[in-house]
């Protein structure tokens, strides 16, 4: 057991964990009587995979997940491993695109993480740079709430966030800077190249050394009394801003 480390629940996120078929499940368990057309789906799939099955009654599977929101399906998986950020450009590159790498500087709700996940895979990120420190690591949780994206998404961890960034410049990067205080509106760049989104954590924001790494900042125009959007639909509102501009 000690190489199968996370804890994944829920129907959609084992489903996509079974689809891409990129990590290794140790023991799925399933709710006895549990049927539908997507628990089907994957019983098949971990049958022609060779994972263990197991089928449970609800308070079995409440003591494997630590928790009654597993909807009767439960998987022992392997820890995601981490990409590098050198990955994430050859990734954008074997696809002749340009590359679009997101780093979350502090984001330390594995919820948000999650979200963010989900957002970024949907908009065609092509990876996500996270710092060892200050940061949610890829957790169940994290899997969770992505919905199944983070089999799809690859991420990378670094030490320092500062010299990553100054790394992606070497390699043609322009780095924008999601800042309140920015007064440049978000719509006013150009996002057709190569470029590194940096996002700050939850209530901090981006900190002052990293924020002078950075190209450009721009922000989001706030008309309401409230003076920032949780930092999953912040990155939302300027990914999609790319997707449209890069069509």
């Amino acid at each position: 057991m000690s190489e199968f480390q996370e804890t994944l629940y829920g129907v959609h996120p084992v489903l996509e964990l079974l689809r891409a078929g990129k990590r290794p499940l140790d023991k799925l368990y399933i709710l006895k009587g549990r049927r539908g057309e997507q628990v089907d789906e994957i019983i098949q799939l971990a049958r022609a995979q060779g994972v263990s099955l197991h089928f449970e009654s609800k308070p079995a599977l409440d003591r494997v997940a630590k928790s009654e929101k597993h909807q009767g399906v439960v998987a022992l998986v392997a820890a995601k491993a981490y990409d590098t950020p050198e990955r994430l450009i050859q990734i954008a590159h074997e696809t002749n695109q340009s590359p679009l790498v997101l780093l979350l500087d502090g984001v330390e709700d594995p919820r948000n993480l999650g979200a963010i996940v989900r957002t970024a895979e949907a908009a065609g990120v092509h990876g996500i740079i996270l710092p060892r420190h200050r940061s949610a690591g890829l957790t169940g949780t994290v899997d969770k709430a992505s919905a199944g994206a983070l089999e799809y998404l690859p991420v990378a961890q670094v030490v320092n966030l500062s010299r990553a960034v100054d790394e992606l410049k070497k390699q043609g990067l322009w780095i924008v800077g999601l800042e309140p205080t920015a007064s440049q509106s978000y719509t006013a760049l150009d996002y057709k190249g190569p470029i590194g989104i940096v996002v700050g954590g939850e209530g901090k924001g981006i900190r002052e050394g990293l924020l002078k790494h950075c190209d450009y900042l721009v922000s989001i125009p706030m008309r309401g009394r409230v003076e920032s959007l949780n930092v999953s639909v912040a990155v939302g509102i300027l990914l999609y801003e790319i997707g449209r501009q890069r069509g």
